[in-house]
């Protein structure tokens, strides 16, 4: 089965604090720089799976950009849709642990190159070749973003193609007003929505707190597939006939940026591959201990052989 997904969005260079409770108001010292973004964590993910993957962003005509867009090619990416902007700089985060679930940022994004991708970046013609678009709420910070989602959509759409949104929300990004805005827009033409547990009831999704309560609403206004990440505990999988509940996979935690968006990757992935639901989850939830298991946001991008070991070795 020919899988082809497309995202867009930002691409950067992230560095990580070298201890804990650091902060950024006194020197310290920083891992870094490594490739991330959360769209292109995705995108490395499929990938490394063996998919069909492309990426729209925009980097500036520096190191960071070339480190980006060499990493992403090696890992199998299609980087056609990548533009390098000559007057931009590539966009940076700085990351600081409270504790393995708590971090702060520092982004650099919206007057970056990728902060100015715009739906004049789209390549029509490249688009169309592939059947479904993952989004990422992180890349909803501009209404450039937000204009060049919404076309995205509607050429896939068009195509027959769905769609998987996954809120992926920072506090920090959370005052953006035009974020909340596209919440709803995208919910709309969502196929695959992929909440983590703590993010059902942001953007006045539901005032309840009854996980199958906000489902059930989310099901009644056309969103077929509801995947719910819990972390260690594993994730969740609803629809309108079925519902399924799989456990992680328990490793040591280094760093866990990025294990959501391997998550998001391989179920997605593999669930229009044809697997059934219960494994697509527990492929998944394993891509997400492995990119924990990793220091820096796209070190952790597995390929099918290293999850299935994963899943042998702990069944």
């Amino acid at each position: 089965m020919n899988i082809t997904i497309a995202t867009l969005g930002e691409l950067l260079v992230e560095f990580l604090a070298k201890k804990e409770n650091q902060g950024f108001s006194s020197p310290g010292e920083f891992w870094g720089p490594y490739p991330s973004g959360a769209p292109a964590i995705f995108a490395d993910q499929v990938a490394k799976l063996g998919f069909r993957s492309l990426l729209f962003s925009c980097v500036g005509n520096d190191a960071f950009g070339v480190m980006n867009i060499t990493r992403l090619s090696r890992d199998g990416v299609n980087v056609q849709g990548i533009s390098v902007l000559p007057n931009a700089t590539t966009g940076s985060a700085f990351v600081s642990y409270r504790s393995q679930a708590q971090r702060d940022f520092i982004f650099n994004m919206p007057d970056s190159a990728c902060g100015l991708l715009s739906a004049d970046h789209l390549d029509e013609a490249l688009l169309r070749q592939y059947s479904h678009f993952h989004i990422m709420g992180s890349s909803l910070f501009s209404f450039r973003l937000i204009d060049a989602v919404r076309k995205a959509i509607s050429i896939v759409k068009e195509n027959g193609g769905t769609i998987s949104f996954d809120p992926n929300i920072r506090k920090e990004m959370l005052k953006i007003r035009e974020m909340s805005q596209a919440f709803e827009y995208i919910l709309d033409y969502t196929d695959f929505f992929l909440p983590s547990d703590g993010e059902l009831d942001y953007f006045g999704l539901s005032k309840s707190r009854d996980e199958e309560k906000i489902v059930a609403r989310l099901h009644k206004r056309g969103i077929a597939h509801v995947i719910i990440k819990r972390g260690a505990r594993g994730a969740s999988y609803y629809s309108k006939d079925e519902q399924h509940h799989v456990a992680g996979y328990p490793v040591e935690v280094v760093d866990p940026t990025g294990a959501g968006d391997c998550f998001g990757a391989t179920f997605v992935s593999l669930f229009l591959a044809g697997y059934s639901v219960p494994d697509a989850l527990a492929h998944a939830n394993a891509a997400g201990s492995l990119a924990i298991s990793a220091r820096g946001p796209m070190e952790g991008t597995s390929t099918l052989e290293q999850i299935k070991e994963l899943m042998r070795q702990q069944n």
